[in-house]
């Protein structure tokens, strides 16, 4: 059992990773679900965490992280999840690409295929353009440079005109009954926008980053989903995306 002053550097350290509940907490740290509760208040209290129903979450999101810092972060598992990624798709498949690193490490695999792309990743629009077998388009808007994507009105009124076979997305966390999560409501806004215009969604996403919050934009996720996570990927993790409605592919199993 660990007692109440050292436990709030332990709860804190908990909540980094997302979103967590009374009863796990109270069955990590072997105290009752009311001494976590007790906790969880004085933390709230300092403006620490923020509470949640049932739980809590960190009251501030972490700062983001840069487009070159996220390229450097998990490299083999990105690559493994934009092959994994590549064996799903038809061909001729019409494509809507997100922003975000993982994403742009699966786009590098298309230079050599037939698709339709449609992308706001400026980075990955860059190593298209000119590929002789893809028709690309890129949605115009206001430059995000910390992802080195476009976003806002005129970025979603191109998009609501053009519809895809597959969209293929990623986020800064994921957490079941939630969505995908980002730094800024016009990165969802696109996001979510991205998802109703195409018939399936992909989701690309490296393990660290299930179950997740760490940023306080929420783009919902549709009924039916494709997950392509890495192999390290625990058997809970898989089965809280299942339950929100992903079919799960590891890459490499």
């Amino acid at each position: 059992m660990t007692r109440g002053r050292h436990r709030h550097p332990l709860l804190l350290e908990a909540l980094q990773a997302g979103e967590v509940v009374v009863e796990e907490l109270a069955e990590r740290f072997g105290v009752s679900a009311s001494t976590i509760r007790r906790d969880l208040q004085q933390l709230a209290s300092e403006k620490t965490i923020r509470r949640t129903y049932g739980g809590a979450v960190i009251a501030h999101p972490l700062p983001e992280t840069s487009l070159p810092e996220r390229e450097a972060q998990a490299r083999p598992e990105k690559a493994a999840i934009a092959r994994a990624a590549l064996s799903l798709l038809a061909e001729d498949d019409i494509l809507i690409l997100d922003g975000g690193s993982t994403v742009a490490a699966f786009g590098a695999g298309l230079a050599r295929r037939r698709h339709a792309i449609i992308t706001n990743n400026l980075p990955l629009a860059t190593v298209l353009a000119g590929a002789p077998g893809l028709a690309l388009t890129v949605l115009g808007g206001a430059v995000r440079p910390g992802s080195m994507s476009t976003m806002g009105p005129l970025a979603e009124a191109a998009l609501r005109r053009l519809t895809a076979d597959k969209a293929v997305v990623s986020g800064d966390g994921f957490v079941a009954g939630r969505g995908l999560c980002e730094a800024a409501l016009e990165q969802v806004a696109l996001k979510s926008l991205m998802m109703e215009q195409a018939a399936e969604v992909v989701v690309l996403m490296d393990s660290s980053k299930l179950g997740r919050a760490t940023q306080g934009a929420w783009a919902p996720l549709p009924r039916r989903w494709t997950l392509v996570t890495d192999a390290g990927a625990t058997e809970v993790q898989c089965a809280e995306a299942e339950a929100a409605g992903a079919r799960v592919v590891r890459a490499g199993q």
